[in-house]
């Protein structure tokens, strides 16, 4: 009998082990691999990215997950640190890379050193490194800087947003970066906020055109995809719609101050550039400093992850801003756990934690060992940061290549930037009598007059965030052409160009100048050192309009992230034109000013009378402004121009056989020739 039994035990062990093999013969070739010893799915390009996400994720122990959830700035990064801890990424601080004469060589050199350290940890899960672009690789010696986007609101012209897109993600991967902090689609409801150059427009409407920025960054999102995180190849970078949600709402413009708003106006007027970013196929939202209705944007779980994550389906992850968690309590820092159990909770993936990761990395174990952050909250956070470093192509291509070294500062995208420049100005006066326009002004003239303080300053015509956070002034800190310049290049070579920063009165009476072209406006800032409750022009601009504007013709060029008080200058000059912050091309500015090319901004903010209006925009009740929203004079090229542009390339052929036969006939004429 027991023989019997061990016979059939061994009869069906060997079934068994028959029905196994051929289960396995029958599955898939892919699925076959993956019970493989040594297949690492994660690391396998042909598998779907959920299930590399779901392998690697599997694979990873609580310690190395919570380092996925941080940014660190560059400067605290050590090869311990990331080959140990496997950070997730690293960032350059607004004041971090402003290294005149640095290379994007250099940098390539720099970032891949980083991502050599962190391929060497336990999984070798690749980092991602951002920057703050937010016109153009803004930090950057010899980047192409664009107009901010105040001025580019004005536009309205959403392809021209892509194709900056477009050259701004070149120019970020020309150094090695793969993740840019932009767009902001901000909606600044008053402009004495110091930030309100960053959005685009006061009106929702105006700010969603704009956000065909996203398509330039990140590609253009197939309609089988939208609504989900998309990178369209190896030029382009990954993008992130801010300051979610309501920054530019705050009271009486206060940065990082309170929204006080009801649920149809924020879905109404702060909220629709993110719908659009969204379809758009946005990697990744950071939530603002400021507060909704007394809740800290870092620490609202019902914004970030109800309406965000679960109504609005956003499958990217959400990153904190520059050391946001310490600002959730006050004073700064103050009360660390409650703020990093406030942020965690709430829903946001990815913290910026430039200085006092470990401090992080230890509050985190320990909330989680009370049970207070649970697994699937770490999980949640986790497999959106390590999905956009799939689409990326991180795990494929790590390691930046030298291919996009020469779209640094390239002319294209300069001359790109030039056309900014052009549809971004408004002219809101042109000359003092009905009917008799000042502008154009003539390129050929005896002697004409450029002042102020902003008409050869490179930094001043940039703003904010341009090379350092807060800007810098003068012309040796980067590459461009100042509004000087480019009028000193649009004029006739006879015609005398005389500069004068605040030329004395009486100087500018007895010159004879033909006429003076004034450029003056708001000396850079960023964040809160910008908030303004009197928004004058600083002195000496208001000096300089006086003792020029008095003596001779005159066009005034304000160069400010906002509108200013202007009413009791206006009488004075023939001209004024709004250039906001232009960026690095100031030809621009010289080729609307003499009529290569024609007026076409209309403002995107309303310019106000006096600040007690303020906040006043497009369709309040009370709205009185001097110049409304929409507000601005066309003019048209010169014919001379037209005609030159239409010939194209067949017109220098044309002038050379015109002289050509001009000479010939010349030497007939005079006897020198006989054929």
């Amino acid at each position: 009998m027991q023989k019997i039994t061990c016979s059939a035990l061994l009869v069906g062990l060997a079934c068994l082990c028959c029905w196994v093999a051929m289960t396995e013969a029958n599955l898939p070739g892919e699925h076959r691999k993956l019970k493989k010893k040594n297949y690492m799915a994660y690391k396998d390009p042909k598998q779907p990215i959920e299930t590399r996400i779901t392998d690697l994720m599997d694979r990873m122990t609580l310690e190395e997950k919570v380092a996925q959830m941080a940014q660190l700035d560059r400067s605290s990064i050590t090869e311990e640190l990331m080959k140990k801890d496997n950070i997730g990424s690293v960032l350059n601080g607004g004041d971090n890379l402003p290294r005149v004469g640095v290379t994007a060589t250099q940098d390539i050199e720099m970032i891949n050193k980083f991502q050599n350290w962190s391929l060497q940890s336990r999984l070798g899960i690749p980092i991602m490194y951002g920057i703050d672009a937010i016109h153009g690789h803004n930090n950057v010696y010899k980047a192409t800087l664009f107009p901010h986007n105040v001025g580019l609101g004005v536009t309205r012209d959403p392809d021209l947003m892509k194709r900056i897109g477009a050259a701004t993600a070149l120019e970020v991967k020309a150094t090695g970066i793969h993740y840019a902090f932009s767009p902001c689609v901000a909606v600044c409801r008053d402009p004495r906020w110091g930030r309100c150059y960053e959005s685009f427009s006061e009106d929702p409407t105006t700010v969603r055109k704009m956000t065909e920025i996203v398509a330039g960054l990140q590609g253009e999102v197939p309609d089988s995809q939208k609504g989900n995180p998309y990178i369209g190849g190896k030029d382009k970078v990954a993008g992130c719609a801010k300051h979610y949600v309501g920054d530019g709402g705050t009271i009486k413009g206060i940065n990082e101050n309170n929204t006080a708003i009801d649920w149809k106006d924020l879905l109404k007027i702060h909220m629709p550039g993110y719908f659009d970013s969204i379809d758009k196929g946005v990697c990744s939202i950071m939530v603002s400093y400021s507060s909704l209705n007394g809740v800290k944007m870092h620490a609202n779980h019902d914004l970030v992850t109800n309406y965000l994550k679960n109504t609005l389906k956003f499958k990217g992850f959400v990153i904190s801003d520059w050391q946001g968690l310490d600002k959730i309590t006050y004073p700064f820092h103050s009360n660390y756990t409650y703020s990093v159990l406030a942020g965690v909770s709430a829903g946001v993936d990815m913290f910026m934690l430039p200085f006092n990761y470990t401090e992080y990395h230890d509050i985190v174990l320990d909330l989680h060992s009370k049970q207070l952050i649970p697994d699937s909250r770490i999980d949640d956070a986790v497999s959106r940061i390590l999905r956009v470093k799939f689409l990326m192509g991180l795990f494929e291509n790590p390691m930046a290549d030298y291919n996009y070294v020469d779209q640094l500062g390239c002319q294209a995208h300069r001359d790109l930037a030039r056309e900014a420049v052009r549809k971004s100005l408004v002219l809101l006066k042109n000359g003092k009598q009905p009917n008799i326009p000042f502008l154009p002004l003539p390129k050929k003239a005896n002697r004409i007059l450029v002042a102020g303080t902003h008409a050869n300053n490179l930094g001043y015509q940039c703003g904010g965030w341009s090379i350092t956070w807060q800007g810098v002034s003068g012309n040796n800190n980067t590459v461009g052409t100042t509004i000087l310049g480019g009028i000193i290049s649009a004029v006739y070579a006879t015609t005398e160009v005389v500069h004068s920063l605040n030329p004395d009165p009486n100087f500018v009476k007895s010159s004879n100048f033909d006429y003076a072209i004034v450029a003056v406006g708001e000396p850079p800032y960023a964040e809160s050192r910008g908030d303004n409750s009197n928004l004058t022009i600083p002195e000496p601009g208001p000096s300089i309009i006086t003792n020029i504007c008095n003596q001779v013709k005159c066009v005034v060029i304000l160069v400010s992230g906002r509108p200013l008080v202007i009413e009791p200058y206006l009488p004075m000059m023939e001209a004024l034109v709004a250039a906001w912050l232009p960026g690095t091309e100031g030809q621009g500015v010289a080729d609307v000013l003499f009529g290569d090319h024609g007026f076409t901004g209309k403002l995107a903010r309303t310019w106000f009378k006096r600040v007690d209006q303020l906040p006043m925009n497009i369709g309040d009740k009370n709205y009185d402004p001097l110049f409304p929203f929409g507000f601005g004079i066309t003019t048209q090229p010169h014919m001379s121009y037209l005609k030159s542009a239409s010939v194209g390339k067949k017109s220098k052929t044309r002038r050379l056989l015109l002289l050509y036969k001009m000479v010939l006939l010349s030497y007939q004429i005079f006897g020198f020739f006989h054929p």
